[in-house]
């Protein structure tokens, strides 16, 4: 079971949550040329190791959550509300709990 730590709601099966994708911003739709909006929209990094996703807590909350996720091994190691850019509200596991899905502070 992957378990997700919802600053809201607290520890939570993933089955609660939609992955939205990729966090990535909207460039200005007014001053970016064509290829810059083609890679916007279709373009994704997807890389092999730590990225940040955006997730929806559909059956809790339903706030988006930007959750720090390790693509090969699945392991969570920060979730924090998306409206929020603020350290003090990523949630953290504790030391030695770092399992596929739970949260890694040692990195």
């Amino acid at each position: 079971m992957i378990e997700l730590h919802c600053p809201h709601c607290g520890p939570r099966n993933v089955s609660e949550f939609r992955h939205v994708g990729e966090r990535h911003f909207r460039p200005d739709p007014g001053t970016t040329d064509p290829d810059e909006w083609r890679a916007y929209l279709y373009l994704r990094d997807n890389p092999a190791g730590w990225t940040d996703e955006t997730w929806l807590h559909r059956a809790g909350c339903r706030r988006y959550l930007v959750v720090e996720r390790h693509t090969v091994t699945n392991a969570v190691r920060a979730v924090r509300d998306a409206g929020d850019a603020s350290s003090a509200d990523v949630t953290h596991a504790r030391a030695g709990d770092v399992q596929p899905g739970t949260t890694d502070s040692s990195a």
